[in-house]
């Protein structure tokens, strides 16, 4: 009998509509070291389906389907998800993804809750946070911290 949950998917998985899923899928291997699982192909030569990992996740893709009302972020302008990752040394992360073409929205640097992140979007239009946990920063330091950022004492 067949799980419920098959053992090699997370239960959360990010599916991205794309607008040039096979380029997409070339640039995420080339910016962030992406691993194609699998691709299938879909109408009039698109991506129907495809798989990749990235730092051990999951991320589902395909190109946009209107029928669907799949659509890309640059069909409707952008995008209210981000998609994050931790990984071992974000500015080697960082440096790859903007050489391959990533735009930057905000440099690596250390945030008050214990990570070193930053921004970037991909050229298809999908934001990603990229952070490597830094510090153990309890609850109690963190908002003393988020204090004395906002200018309080």
């Amino acid at each position: 009998m067949a799980k419920s949950i098959p053992h090699w998917y997370p239960r959360v998985t990010p599916y991205l509509a794309i607008d040039g899923a096979a380029a997409a899928i070339e640039f995420y291997k080339k910016a962030f070291g992406a691993n194609e699982r699998m691709r299938m192909g879909g109408a009039e030569g698109k991506i129907g389906h495809a798989e990749i990992e990235i730092e051990g996740g999951l991320i589902m893709l395909a190109d946009e389907y209107a029928p669907m009302n799949f659509r890309s972020p640059k069909t409707i302008g952008g995008s209210p998800v981000m998609i994050h990752i931790y990984v071992a040394d974000v500015d080697a992360f960082f440096a790859r993804a903007t050489a391959a073409g990533a735009e930057v929205l905000r440099p690596p640097a250390d945030q008050f809750y214990g990570d070193r992140s930053c921004t970037i979007r991909d050229p298809f239009g999908h934001a990603w946070s990229v952070a490597t946990h830094v510090e153990d920063v309890s609850p109690q330091e963190m908002e003393k911290r988020e204090a004395k950022m906002a200018g309080g004492s």
